[in-house]
């Protein structure tokens, strides 16, 4: 895989991934803000922005114009908001790469924020917000994010609060759009099939009177944590969903290669730690995962499984034991190479497409402001001993330091501290 970057006048960054005889073009449109950027009487606007820059342009003015433009070439497209980027996304055949570079820059540029409009989106952020408040899996994900983090944009809905939703007014839309949709925030990822000299006169044109405004910053997430802690939300469910997680690291953190290595000896494939004890031996759930995310300036490590709502205390301790073995007992060479061998697989797997590689840029050059090729990250990955990865568990697997978010019927801790224990 090769890249090229370049940084045009008004602070604009934009990555060219060429993919030799690929049928495909992806241009993705990446800016620094999410949740993590708003206050408390903000919170979801960058998701509901997300959601207008949909609603129509000044060259296509109803939400059916952009659409049936994109589907009459058969593109995908689509659009998402996180805790630190937005992101929008057009993919068709090559020899509409012309054409996907329009749309998607009208829509960044040039919505119309037609207050009609605003008002029916608000209406399907609603329910959109109740959606996910009623899958048991995302209300645990959702409560797990407040047990960390509280109070602070960390901890808070990406989609927001119904009551905050509703107040939104064109002006506030607009005038946080002014703020943060400015160049030097602002990342296009091209990757595919594409003339490079053509598309960058195209983007060039395209992106020539928007502001060059400096990038807005975050606050600094706070953590602290002195004792084990656990959350639980009543739901009448026929599982029990749960997350058990700890704190870790931000993603320039250089154990960041040991903690992708741990979470996959732990919790990464049907070979994995907790597969083979929760499935394979006890029977106790149908999914089981763990996995490691990294931000700009905190991480943490998350297990999620659906158990028997019966057998939710075995499920815990069969857990917590697995956590407890990589931390107590070394890793045996053979299993550290399958799990090296395991990231190294996934990731090339995970990079034949032109928008899976227009992500893998977009996703670093925005949170880490530089991007490493393939063969550099696995490399990295294989240099991990099995001593890295006691380390770190030793560091990471701590009593004081256990999180956990429960969603089932239980309308208390108390049952559960006994034995939430390493």
């Amino acid at each position: 895989m090769t890249f090229k970057k370049t940084i045009l006048s008004n602070g604009l960054r934009v990555i060219m991934i060429p993919m030799a005889e690929n049928p495909s073009v992806t241009v993705l449109v990446m800016v620094q803000v999410g949740s993590k950027y708003e206050t408390k009487e903000q919170n979801g606007l960058s998701h509901f922005l997300e959601h207008m820059v949909f609603k129509g342009s000044l060259k296509r003015p109803k939400p059916s114009d952009i659409s049936r433009e994109l589907d009459s070439i058969g593109a995908q497209y689509n659009a998402f908001t996180s805790h630190e980027f937005t992101g929008y996304y057009a993919k068709a055949a090559a020899k509409h790469a012309d054409k996907i570079v329009d749309v998607v820059s009208d829509m960044y540029i040039n919505p119309v924020f037609d207050e009609k409009e605003m008002e029916k989106e608000k209406g399907v952020i609603i329910e959109e917000i109740r959606m996910y408040n009623d899958l048991p899996q995302q209300r645990a994900s959702d409560l797990f994010m407040e047990l960390l983090y509280g109070d602070q944009p960390a901890g808070w809905n990406i989609a927001g609060t119904e009551a905050v939703v509703k107040s939104f007014t064109r002006d506030v839309l607009s005038s946080y759009r002014t703020n943060y949709y400015t160049c030097p925030a602002t990342t296009i990822i091209v990757s595919g099939s594409f003339d490079e000299i053509e598309m960058n006169k195209l983007i060039e044109k395209a992106f020539s009177k928007t502001s060059s405004l400096p990038a807005k910053t975050k606050l600094k997430v706070k953590e602290e944590q002195s004792n084990s802690q656990i959350a639980v939300s009543y739901k009448e469910t026929d599982q029990t969903h749960l997350i058990i997680g700890v704190r870790t690291f931000p993603i320039l953190d250089p154990r960041i290669p040991t903690m992708h290595v741990l979470s996959t000896i732990l919790g990464r494939g049907m070979s994995s730690r907790l597969f083979s004890k929760m499935r394979d031996e006890l029977g106790i759930c149908y999914y089981i995962k763990a996995d490691h995310e990294p931000f700009t300036d905190h991480g943490f490590l998350g297990i999620a499984a659906g158990v028997d709502n019966t057998r939710v205390k075995e499920g815990i301790e069969g857990i917590l034991g697995e956590c407890r073995r990589l931390r107590d007992e070394l890793v045996q060479p053979e299993e550290l190479k399958k799990a090296q061998d395991y990231i190294a697989g996934t990731t090339l797997l995970g990079l034949e497409t032109s928008d899976a590689r227009a992500e893998f840029c977009a996703y670093q050059e925005i949170l880490k402001k530089d991007i490493s090729l393939p063969e550099e990250l696995i490399a990295k990955v294989r240099a991990v001993t099995s001593e890295d990865v006691q380390k770190l568990a030793r560091e990471i697997f701590v009593d004081s330091g256990l999180n956990m978010a429960i969603v089932g019927k239980f309308k208390d801790t108390s049952s559960f501290k006994p034995y939430f224990k390493l």
